[in-house]
């Protein structure tokens, strides 16, 4: 099953990731993902955004990644910006793999910072012809 589930995310080019503001109020955005092996999900922000600030707070979060043909992926896990060293530089290889104009934005926009999210927790459901929905805990 988790094969496929990656397969599912690694197909998908957006998802949108819901944090947690100073008030406790939730907040969500669509964000251009990747995906590593491990499910870690990758994608990028500017310090200025309400999500980058949300998650210096509280790194809890949870993504919803499809929608069409009635396959979803539910997925909750813990953010964190990417430092300077190899396993960072590693994932952000991924997310420019999947957005090549990636690159040259790491290097044009100000603020602009990568983000990597260890799953806990991951539901995947099929709503087709035989139901599938399998919950995966990390």
């Amino acid at each position: 099953m988790k094969d496929i589930i990656y397969q599912f995310i690694n197909q998908q080019k957006l998802g949108v990731v819901s944090t947690v503001n100073a008030d406790n109020k939730p907040e969500a955005a669509v964000v251009g993902i990747a995906v590593s092996k491990d499910f870690e999900i990758i994608f990028d922000t500017v310090k200025v955004s309400r999500k980058y600030n949300n998650i210096l707070r509280n790194p809890n979060v949870a993504l919803a990644i499809g929608w069409d043909e009635e396959i979803t992926v539910q997925y909750e896990g813990i953010a964190e910006v990417l430092g300077n060293d190899s396993d960072a530089d590693n994932l952000r290889e991924i997310y420019f793999t999947a957005y090549p104009d990636g690159r040259e934005r790491a290097k044009t926009w100000p603020g602009l910072v990568h983000i990597k999210v260890t799953p806990k927790w991951i539901r995947y459901s099929n709503f087709n012809e035989p139901l599938v929905i399998e919950e995966v805990t990390f």
